[in-house]
């Protein structure tokens, strides 16, 4: 190969990285190293987020963030100020970098590096996905790092628990304070969902808040069917009350850890919003969007549950020859930003017409 046709070759495969590449949302955003930290160093942790002080949420409706940014070129709106609807929003791992030593397993809520991270990722990419309907509150805490997702399953535990506690300490300030007896929507994705599904199990399923539950999006984490005992799973676009998750891989696709994880995990088809095997044709998509956080892609993908699963085919973009991935986790949101947002809308709107509207303050 001469000079000429290597530098060509090697451009357009960095040009695909450059349209399809989000800064490293999620547990499959990198190849993973062995941590050479240990169970020891949980001890190392930073310093604990004050809640009252919105400088540890991320996403606020009091604030100018990037839970407010709405993709396209004018044709959506953020309406959060307008909406009779709270998000509590639990973002997935960022801290995928090298360990910092001095608290190796979980990242400081103070590293401003970080969180322009979080802002401009998960964010912007994810939470905004829900401010056409609902108001978005999204705490900083201090997220395990992602090595602990390959690590013993003491440590991992361990970190998780840990990283929880903030989740749980955020989720409690939100409720005492600016809750009011709202609609509630609970979303996550990947390390976020351990704890939004730790939380409906501790906070929702079979207790009074779970009259103001809308729904749950706890997507990108196998999560089993039977995880709540009296939360459904949805299986409507319109119902409410109800959880909803999914786990995108290519079509023909099992992943190692099938059997252990996915084989009685819930999916629900977000072009469809049921939980059937039927096959969501392209043009259900209404817009996914990519690097290009202005370019609404429609019928960037299809999508089919398929035993556990969101099996979908190659997306559809202008060079999308040169993808090679079988999980798309990284992509999970982002693949079907429009279909979520409105469904979104769609499930507020019903839960308004089916309750009415009590202690709903500004």
């Amino acid at each position: 190969m001469n000079a000429r046709i290597f530098t060509s070759t090697l451009m357009k495969k960095i040009a695909l990285l450059l349209i399809f590449w989000l800064p490293a949302i999620g547990i499959f955003a990198q190849k993973i190293e062995t941590s050479p930290y240990g169970v020891e160093e949980l001890k190392q942790v930073p310093s604990a987020p004050d809640y009252a002080n919105l400088k540890y949420w991320i996403a606020h409706p009091t604030k100018i963030d990037n839970a407010d940014a709405v993709p396209g070129r004018g044709e959506l709106n953020d309406r959060q100020a307008e909406a009779n609807a709270d998000v509590f929003f639990v973002y997935p791992t960022i801290y995928t970098g090298k360990q910092n030593p001095s608290f190796p397993w979980f990242a400081d809520v103070n590293d401003a590096e970080m969180n322009d991270a979080i802002a401009n990722s998960t964010i912007k990419y994810q939470s905004s996905v829900f401010n056409d309907a609902a108001r978005i509150y999204s705490p900083l805490y201090r997220q395990a790092h992602i090595s602990v997702f390959f690590s013993d399953s003491t440590l991992m535990k361990q970190a998780l628990e840990a990283a929880y506690q903030d989740v749980k300490a955020a989720f409690e300030y939100y409720l005492k304070n600016w809750h009011n007896d709202r609609p509630l929507i609970i979303a996550s994705h990947s390390q976020g969902t351990v704890h939004a599904a730790r939380l409906l199990k501790e906070y929702v399923d079979g207790k009074p808040l779970q009259d103001k539950l809308v729904a749950a999006y706890i997507i990108g984490m196998p999560v089993p069917k039977n995880q709540f005992a009296k939360i459904p799973i949805c299986d409507q676009p319109d119902q409410t009350g109800c959880w909803i998750t999914w786990n995108t891989y290519l079509h023909g696709y099992s992943p190692p850890h099938y059997a252990e994880l996915l084989n009685a995990a819930g999916s629900v088809n977000p072009l469809t919003w049921k939980t059937d095997s039927t096959w969501a044709d392209w043009e259900l998509n209404k817009g996914g969007i990519l690097k290009n956080f202005r370019k609404i892609r429609p019928g960037v993908s299809d999508a089919q549950n398929h035993r556990g699963m969101l099996w979908i085919r190659k997306p559809r973009f202008f060079g999308n020859f040169l993808l090679r991935w079988k999980r798309y986790h990284v992509v999970d949101y982002n693949l079907f930003y429009l279909n979520i947002r409105e469904n979104a809308v769609v499930r507020v709107n019903a839960f308004l017409k089916e309750q009415p509207i009590r202690g709903i303050s500004n």
